[in-house]
């Protein structure tokens, strides 16, 4: 006798992959306090910035005189004022040489921590954690004294170690060209570790067993670097690098602190410092710092609009 198939229960519960997922609309209810938070402490500055960018508002104002209504003057004088636009392409060039900079720099040490033994990898991490955690004027003041004119160790091994006898007594900030060099040099020094623990991070997740399997394959090492390790690695890439150009264009203490040791001001501002000496004209203050918001929003936008045409492919 033929056995007979066991009734399914009409009734019984849907299988796992045609049943609804719910919302988790109580994950989404978390996230209101520190959105709430972070949209006060953000968005009332940065409205009040926005305001006062269409006000004449000086210090009178700041003792309660009325701010008097001037739309897009401070604007018109900003943007028709050729010095505004020197600092503005400085300010950009800087920005993404800065950027490239310390993105190879960065991905260099993060490959090397990843090859040596553990005593060096230990020792190169230490090393890059007090460089990120030095505070950013004590850090200034060590590469001041490195680059000083009488008594800089960078001064002397070029001209007694080197022999380029040229640079001793050579001043570092006096030309725009050696300021920025000096700049670029400094910048990188404190980005650079942010950058080395990300991506060594993410050169953790690369699979042993793919890179195992395409060096079986007759794959060099940088045929595995380019073709495997590169493209795993590009939403980490692309992120860090996003946030380098965003924090390379907003740059001011070190610019400023190397101004105030004898640099020349306006052959050396960059946007930052530019936005600082409007320190009496909050409102021009105001419209160049949203200038640099918008000019900040436009390059990221562009990279994004890059990246998901590269996904889509």
């Amino acid at each position: 006798m033929a056995a007979t198939a066991p009734a399914v229960d009409a009734t019984g519960p849907a299988p796992l992959a045609t049943r609804r997922r719910r919302p988790p609309y109580g994950a989404y209810g978390l996230l209101v306090p520190a959105a709430v938070v972070i949209g006060v402490a953000l968005g009332y500055p940065l409205v009040r910035q926005f305001v006062i960018s269409f006000q004449e508002y000086g210090l009178r104002q700041q003792f309660g005189q009325p701010a008097e209504w001037v739309g897009l003057a401070n604007y018109t004088d900003l943007l028709s004022d050729p010095y505004v636009w020197t600092v503005i392409g400085r300010s950009v060039l800087f920005c993404l040489v800065n950027a490239a900079l310390t993105m190879v720099v960065g991905v260099a040490l993060a490959v090397l921590m990843s090859r040596v033994g553990r005593v060096a990898r230990t020792t190169l991490q230490v090393s890059l954690l007090l460089a990120w955690g030095t505070p950013v004027l004590a850090s200034m003041t060590v590469w001041q004294w490195l680059f000083d004119t009488q008594y800089g160790v960078i001064n002397w091994v070029l001209s007694q170690v080197l022999g380029i006898e040229s640079m001793a007594g050579h001043s570092w900030i006096i030309e725009p060209l050696s300021f920025y060099l000096v700049a670029t040099v400094i910048v990188v020094w404190m980005s650079v570790p942010f950058v080395v623990f990300s991506v060594y991070a993410g050169l953790l997740q690369v699979p042993e067993e793919t890179m195992e399997a395409a060096q079986l394959d007759g794959a060099s090492g940088w045929q595995r670097f380019w073709g495997i390790t590169i493209p795993m690695m590009r939403p980490v890439l692309s992120i860090v690098l996003l946030l380098q150009v965003i924090w390379d264009l907003k740059v001011f203490t070190q610019i400023y602190v190397l101004q105030r040791a004898g640099a020349p001001t306006r052959e050396t501002n960059l946007l930052g410092t530019l936005i600082y000496s409007y320190s009496d004209e909050f409102s021009k203050a105001g419209a160049l710092a949203t200038i640099m918001l918008v000019l900040t929003l436009a390059l990221t936008g562009f990279y994004i609009r890059q990246m998901l045409k590269e996904d889509e492919l």
